[in-house]
């Protein structure tokens, strides 16, 4: 038995049945089992490609069983999404060997379907160069996009209406992609150049970021946590349009900051960071086991000004109002920025969803202005690439507060950052496809003394 293809094939039951979260259960099972790296790296593959084009999988099955797909077994069905996942999108393997290792699952864990299983991937095999994504037929343009790119329609159909059909298809099609391995240098600890050449020496090659000094790409690897240089907390793993958020808030040292929703501290050890270990920064988040989470990376990382503390953001504090220089407000999103590296969210994410994550947002983003300074900085982020939970959000913010005012970023951004549309109303927004970073959302405002 294929002991890679196995464990892929368990935590695709798992996500499906129990519906955890794929990265969680990955995390759990290869914990569990002995693999090799290069199998635990191919397991990682597996799994997370299914996911991300579970739809566009089923459509193919469908066109090629006589069975549908509700009458299927969880088992026989996952068999046969990894099975041609395999056949459809990863060119180095056979797709004899797909097949074959296919059937063993089934004979394993559905034995009465082995014949079925292999039927129906062997068809495959042999019309994939036959199978076309351009010419679905669909009623309307979001179904189309919907099954091609592996995405819920009325997300689908939402993204067109807001961005266009070119656009809309060009993003879709990059939330595809697996990301970059970014990770932050910690200037704290170590420079640029030590840490390339340190990372070098473990046979990891490391590329420059494309907006930041303190950003790296890292190529040959997946998993950093055991290096001498992350566990000594030269670097930790974040991705630059989390890193630009905190450039955009421009922290200084000796500084009183906010971190209203900081767990697991990313963001809050970079202001660390940046302000130099001078000052002080409050770190809250709503959840008690993740303030364990920001203390322990901060000590990782040497920084010594993180107070963590457990507060509801929802909840005004009347003796926090006017005492910080800057505030950021990293609000909790429908996370559609980021689904290259969690393809769960845009399966788990409802329609519904939307309007009840914005009067939270709001409410978040009114509490955290009262905490700012006559004269201080307020800043608002998202992992989201919907208008309503970033340009509406701050529209209306605005039109209810008078005391604060949007701040231009233009000069405060590396590079061609500056150039890019919204920048001189005080908002960046970066997408996968234009700038290789996961889907983000910043807007920059002042208070008015």
């Amino acid at each position: 038995m294929d002991k890679a293809r196995e464990t892929a094939l368990k935590a695709l039951y798992e996500t499906e049945v129990k519906d955890a979260y794929s990265n969680l259960v990955l995390k759990k099972l290869l914990r569990d089992r002995q693999l090799e790296p290069r199998d635990r790296a191919f397991v990682t593959e597996l799994v997370y490609g299914t996911v991300t084009r579970k739809l566009t999988l089923d459509w193919v099955i469908s066109r090629f069983s006589k069975v549908k797909l509700k009458k299927l077994s969880n088992w026989v069905l996952q068999i046969l999404r990894l099975g041609a996942y395999q056949i459809l999108f990863l060119d180095r393997v056979p797709p004899s060997a797909a097949c074959n290792t296919s059937v063993e699952l089934a004979g394993r864990y559905a034995k009465q379907s082995k014949g079925f299983v292999n039927a129906v991937l062997r068809n495959i095999a042999r019309n994939r160069d036959g199978i076309d994504f351009q010419d679905i037929d669909a009623q309307s343009t979001a179904e189309r996009f919907s099954i091609k790119y592996s995405f819920p329609e009325y997300l689908a159909g939402e993204w067109i209406t807001a961005f266009g059909e070119e656009f809309a298809g060009t993003l879709l099609e990059s939330l595809l992609e697996r990301p970059d391995f970014s990770v932050r240098i910690n200037t704290l600890k170590t420079t640029r150049e030590a840490l390339v050449d340190e990372l070098g020496q473990n046979g990891i090659e490391a590329v420059p970021g494309r907006f930041l000094d303190e950003a790296l790409y890292l190529r040959n690897v997946s998993d950093i946590s055991g290096l001498d240089a992350f566990i000594e907390g030269k670097m930790t793993v974040q991705d630059e349009s989390s890193m630009l958020a905190v450039k955009v808030l421009d922290p200084a040292p000796g500084e009183r900051i906010l971190d209203v929703c900081a767990a697991p501290g990313g963001k809050t050890t970079h202001i660390g960071q940046v302000m130099k270990n001078k000052g002080h920064i409050d770190a809250w988040d709503i959840h008690e086991h993740k303030i364990g989470l920001i203390g322990e990376n901060a000590r990782r990382l040497g920084v010594e000004i993180i107070e963590a503390s457990q507060r509801d953001a929802l909840r005004p504090l009347e003796e926090a109002k006017g005492m910080y220089d800057r505030v950021l407000v990293d609000a909790p999103c429908s996370g559609t920025g980021i689904i290259r590296r969690k393809p769960d969210i845009k399966w788990k994410r409802k329609k519904e969803d939307f309007s009840s994550l914005v009067e939270i947002q709001k409410k978040i983003l009114y509490n955290s202005s009262m905490y700012v300074k006559p004269g201080g900085v307020l800043v608002y982020s998202t992992c989201s690439l919907d208008e309503r939970e970033n340009e509406q959000i701050i529209a209306g913010f605005l039109s209810e507060n008078g005391n604060f005012a949007r701040e231009s970023l233009k000069g405060r951004l590396p590079g061609t950052l500056n150039e890019k549309e919204g920048t001189e109303e005080g908002i960046l927004r970066l997408y996968p496809h234009i700038d290789g970073t996961d889907g983000f959302f910043i807007a920059r405002m002042r208070r008015i003394s």
